[in-house]
């Protein structure tokens, strides 16, 4: 295939036609204003003509170039000659001496004035070039690497360079660098295939007939690949009539111009890596690019490049950032026999960063559940992995059943150790003190706790946002539950709430980015979250879609998080109890009222397991815990046991020795239940097991049987 070659063009060998015709219109008036003089002659003044006559290459100087200038002079002279010379036999020798000794000064004159023209044009097109090359590099040190989208800042390069340096740029970027991931290293020998990050042309219409993100190869020996390859910027011309296929890629929607008449391909390398590569052309109707151009666009590009490795380098920081806090976050909300909920998280856009919020629901002991939500201050890395510690902290606690102002009190005490370690040493430099961003564990949080057979719900915050509740048939509001301080300041109390909650009730736990935002008044924006929650809805997720649309006018400022849950309630179809006697006769009345009311229950195959639970637990609180003893089952999707007595004193699982006649309680239960725990309460504690339902087909539960 035939290589077609690039060559240089030469400036200025040919005159405009403008300029020719210019040239020959004041040659005609020369000839035509000689002819006249020589004709008005007899009767005026002959030496006052000369005068005249002089001026015309002085004039023709201030106009034209060099060599005009003295084809013009040459022309006055020669028609001075034969007008004072031969057409006017009357005039003296010294007279006509002088004529054309004028006349020849006047040449060199206007050869003087006309280089000193053109000097200082070319000095002060020189100093405007400069002064437009200076302008050129100010704005893109300004208007590239405004964002940090890799994109967006490819797409500022472009739009740069269309305005005063060539009539069409193209930044072509790695698929990795889009996504924020490490290019493969060079040499990059060809052919090469990179994706259209931006291009602009004049006129717009082009640039806007031609979308970006198509992919677009280069050929071995092309001028990009060459770039590419030897790390430097490559320029040529392309020849009249030569489409310059195998030495310039084509566009890959095929709009644009397929051979330039200039070209300049720039790598785009930043910090040893090689990103991309820029793409100039000029059109024929301007100067091709010079070495001045080189070395301005290898400036631009090198100012560009490093934009866009920081934002590739963002990039690849926020995609670790969401992986990090989407794997912390839960992906699904399990379903609960409290409550039935559901939950959105929108992260805020890319220019401020993943930020802490986070929401969890945790299943509680005796059919609970635990609505949590918190924020923790700042962004990044740092505010993910904080996220994740405190919410595992929340869900350890909860495990333990700790009151929701016991648990945030703890949960404080997590959050200022987190500070402290964080905290830069007295021996460490000005290095560790920046680095150490205490303020990232700065944290608020809502804790609720929602019982389905009571209906009763307790809740405390730590300087979060109330949450809001919606009963059957009214308006939205929010519950009255006492501001407590942030997580992270430490030595103030956290104070607990109690409400009663009917059956069907809305419960909406979210963070602050859901009712800040700027140029709106805070009380306007909780107003409308009322006016978005009162309007009612088939399905949970409609609500929240709802909410969002409602209220959702700026993602840039910070994540947003949002659960909503209605409440349901276990009646006495799904639970019941009995009080017991403290007396270990008990223990077979016991077995007998919870075989009974499995049976009743359609539950005749999980009666085996539960009795034994029941008789071990039974016997442990009769043994070691004391009056009032009471043992309560709940039916939902499994079967839980409670046992509860007046005593403070938590078990111990332990192992027994073969020659032990005790201790194997606790070790049978914790081998039949699926899961199985303690949990405190004022006038006692309360030991649960929970067994999981055989998956035959049950009946609808009936009331519980009276108690025996």
């Amino acid at each position: 295939m035939h290589r077609t070659p690039l060559v240089p063009r030469r400036v200025g060998t040919a005159v405009p036609p403008v300029r020719a015709a210019f040239v020959v219109l004041l040659l005609a008036v020369v000839v035509v204003a000689g002819a006249r003089l020589v004709l008005a002659a007899g009767g005026m003044q002959v030496m006052g003509m000369a005068e005249y006559s002089t001026l015309i290459p002085i004039v023709g100087a201030a106009l034209l170039p060099l060599r005009l200038t003295l084809i013009l002079g040459l022309t006055n002279l020669v028609v001075g000659i034969v007008a004072y010379g031969i057409l006017l036999p009357s005039m003296s020798h010294a007279s006509r001496i002088t004529v054309i000794t004028a006349l020849a000064a006047s040449i060199l004159v206007s050869l003087a004035v006309c280089r000193t023209r053109i000097a200082m044009e070319r000095r002060l097109k020189g100093l405007m070039v400069a002064r437009d090359r200076l302008t050129l590099l100010s704005e893109a040190s300004t208007r590239v690497g405004g964002t940090l989208d890799v994109a967006r800042t490819a797409e500022e390069l472009a739009e740069v360079a269309v305005r005063r340096f060539a009539d069409h740029a193209a930044v072509d970027l790695f698929d990795p660098v889009l996504k924020g991931e490490e290019p493969a290293p060079g040499p990059h020998a060809g052919p090469v295939t990179l994706r259209r990050a931006a291009r602009r042309s004049v006129p717009a219409a082009l640039a806007a007939a031609s979308p970006d993100g198509g992919t677009v190869t280069y050929c071995r020996g092309s001028m990009p690949a060459l770039s590419l390859l030897r790390g430097v910027p490559v320029h040529g011309q392309f020849p009249d009539g030569a489409d310059g296929e195998e030495c310039w890629p084509a566009d890959p929607d095929g709009t644009g111009t397929k051979a330039p008449h200039s070209a300049l391909a720039v790598p785009l390398r930043a910090r040893g890596v090689t990103l991309g590569a820029a793409l100039f052309t000029r059109s024929r109707h301007r100067d091709p690019f010079d070495a001045a151009d080189v070395l301005l666009a290898q400036e631009i590009a090198a100012r560009a490049a490093v934009c866009v490795d920081n934002a590739r380098r963002y990039t690849h920081e926020r995609a670790t950032s969401v992986a990090l806090q989407r794997s912390l976050l839960p992906q699904v909300v399990p379903p609960q026999p409290a409550v039935q909920a559901v939950a959105r998280y929108l992260p805020a856009d890319v220019g401020v960063g993943v930020g802490g919020d986070w929401y969890d629901v945790i299943p509680l002991s005796g059919a609970r559940v635990a609505l949590v939500v918190g924020d923790v201050v700042g962004h990044g890395i740092r505010a993910s992995a904080a996220m994740g510690r405190l919410r595992a902290a929340v869900r350890t606690l909860a495990d333990i059943d700790l009151p929701p102002d016991e648990l945030l009190t703890h949960l404080d005490d997590i959050v200022i150790r987190l500070q402290s370690e964080t905290c830069p040493t007295p021996t460490g430099g000005a290095e560790d003190a920046a680095e150490a961003d205490v303020g990232e564990f700065v944290a608020t949080c809502l804790y609720m706790v929602y019982d389905p057979i009571s209906r009763r719900c307790t809740a405390a915050r730590a300087g979060h946002p109330p949450p809001a509740v919606v009963h059957p048939g009214a308006c939205a509001r929010f519950l009255d539950v006492p501001a407590g301080p942030p997580l992270g300041v430490g030595g103030l109390p956290f104070e607990t709430a109690e409400m009663h909650l009917p059956e069907g009730s809305l419960l909406a736990l979210y963070t602050d980015g859901l009712v800040e935002a700027p140029r709106y008044c805070l009380d306007e924006r909780l107003e409308r979250l009322l006016e978005a929650l009162s309007e009612p809805k088939p399905t949970l997720q409609d609500t929240c879609d709802h909410v969002l649309d409602r209220l959702v006018v700026d993602r840039t400022r910070d994540d947003i998080a949002l659960v909503i849950a209605r409440t349901q309630a276990l009646d006495d179809r799904h639970t019941v109890a009995w009080e017991l006697l403290d007396d270990l006769a008990e223990v077979a009345r016991a077995r007998d009222l919870a075989s009974l009311q499995l049976a009743h229950w359609g539950l005749p195959g999980a009666a085996f397991l539960a009795e034994l639970v029941v008789s071990e637990l039974v016997t442990n609180a009769i043994r070691y815990g004391g009056s009032p003893v009471q043992l309560r089952l709940i039916r939902h999707d499994t079967l839980i046991c409670e046992v509860s007595d007046g005593a403070h004193t938590a078990p111990h699982l332990r192992r027994a020795r073969t020659f032990d006649e005790g201790g194997r309680g606790l070790f049978i239960v914790a081998q039949l239940a699926e899961r199985w725990g303690t949990r405190q309460q004022s006038d006692g504690k309360t030991i649960w097991a929970e067994l999981a339902l055989p998956p035959a087909t049950v009946p609808t539960p009936a009331p519980a049987l009276a108690t025996l």
